[in-house]
């Protein structure tokens, strides 16, 4: 990638960052429809491309120094793209450092175990990427349209009063803190669909043969809720995006788009960990250079 589009790009990026500490409004401030003027659509492949080999590279790296583990977390309403998002930006990944978590309603087990337990013991090794296809955070969006799913929680009563959300808000936050402080790096993405693309992708869904299994009958039903999902979101993305572990709402009715700028912040992110291979010895250089004459010598 030149320069100049690396450029273009960190400026997209940027705009894409909720604040830590300012107050957003998902409708004002972030367009699900947005799209660069300055990239066009048909370049968009051949900078995914780039930007997919670029993080194999620096996911080789990661593997490699083993210090630091990536936690790449995945929010959205339906059909936001999140599958082909994953698919799409992580191909390149070399299976062994990376791996994918997709979280659905809590079982029996996991109802026995505190909130963030079943997340917790998902959490990528030192070397790798860990990828939350949603996560934690549904534990302060979904309940929160649905409070009869925290009533049917095992929680003593006098935890599901009104200040149930500001205390999980402030115990994501601790515990993000620590994974930080501990060498996780963690990277949040909202994709942000419009009611419209949804509609429009739900139908294709519907008509599409290979694509009717991807269409849940519930999925219409919580379209019905759909403001109470938008003001969850933008509750929980005004108190958890810190500066630790930042929100970004990427525009998400374009998938090229969508798919380029987690591509993107995927990069930055590695890069700025200053990921290098581990310097060799010279006990580790004098081993490589009698097992390099043993080789030779061998037949």
């Amino acid at each position: 990638m030149d320069k100049a589009t690396a450029k273009k790009i960190e400026r997209l990026l940027d705009q894409c960052v909720v604040p830590p500490g300012k107050k957003i409004s998902l409708k004002r401030d972030f367009d699900p429809g947005a799209e660069p003027r300055d990239i066009q659509k048909k370049d968009a492949a051949e900078l995914l491309r780039g930007g997919v080999a670029r993080l194999a590279e620096l996911q080789e790296m990661l593997y490699a120094q083993d210090r630091w583990s990536v936690l790449v977390i995945f929010q959205a309403m339906d059909a936001a793209g999140k599958d082909g998002t994953i698919k799409h930006v992580m191909s390149g990944i070399n299976p062994q450092g990376c791996q994918v978590f997709s979280f659905k309603a809590p079982t029996s087990e996991e109802l026995d175990h505190d909130y963030l337990w079943r997340c917790s013991k998902a959490l990528p090794e030192r070397g790798r990427i860990g990828i939350f296809n949603r996560s934690y955070y549904e534990e302060v969006l979904i309940t929160k349209v649905h409070p009869e799913i925290i009533r049917g929680q095992k929680l003593p009563d006098q935890f599901k009063d009104k200040r149930i959300y500001e205390r999980r808000y402030e115990e994501i936050n601790n515990f993000e803190k620590y994974l930080s402080n501990n060498g996780v790096k963690i990277v949040k993405f909202f994709l942000n669909v419009s009611r419209q693309e949804q509609k429009k992708r739900f139908l294709e869904r519907l008509e599409e043969p290979e694509k009717n299994w991807k269409f849940s009958h519930a999925d219409v039903r919580e379209r019905e809720h759909w403001d109470e999902y938008m003001q969850a979101y933008q509750d929980c993305l005004n108190a958890t995006s810190t500066r630790w572990a930042p929100w970004h709402v990427i525009p998400a009715d374009a998938k090229w788009f969508t798919r380029l700028a987690v591509a993107a912040i995927l990069y930055h992110t590695l890069e700025g960990l200053d990921l290098r291979y581990p310097n060799v010895t010279d006990e580790q250089r004098r081993l490589l250079s009698e097992a390099r004459q043993l080789l030779l010598a061998q037949k």
